[in-house]
C-alpha cells in the first residue's frame, strides 16, 4: 500500500483564503516557512501547542508531519 499523494517541489499555489487576515497581503512566496498561527483558523495558542507536541512550527512542517500525513491516509481510506 502506498502512502499519501506527494507533491512535486514546485510551488503549489497559495490559497489567500487559507491565509488569516493579517497575512492576505503577502503574495505566499515563502508560505513553507510561515510561521502555522498565520493559517485561518489556527491561533497562536495551537500553534503553541503545535510546536510543544508535534515540533511543527512552520506550514512545512505542519503538511510533512508523519503524523498528519497517516491521518490524512486513514480519512481517506474510509471514505
Amino acid at each position: 500500500m502506498r502512502g499519501p499523494k506527494r507533491y512535486s517541489r514546485r510551488k503549489l499555489p497559495f490559497d489567500r483564503r487559507c491565509a488569516d487576515q493579517s497575512r492576505e497581503s503577502d503574495p505566499g512566496r515563502n508560505t513553507r516557512r510561515t510561521v502555522v498561527a498565520a493559517l485561518q483558523g489556527v491561533s497562536d495558542s495551537d500553534a503553541e501547542h503545535l510546536a510543544a507536541a508535534f515540533d511543527i512550527k512552520t506550514v512545512k512542517n505542519l503538511g510533512t508531519n508523519k503524523y498528519f500525513l497517516w491521518a490524512q491516509a486513514v480519512a481517506t481510506l474510509a471514505e
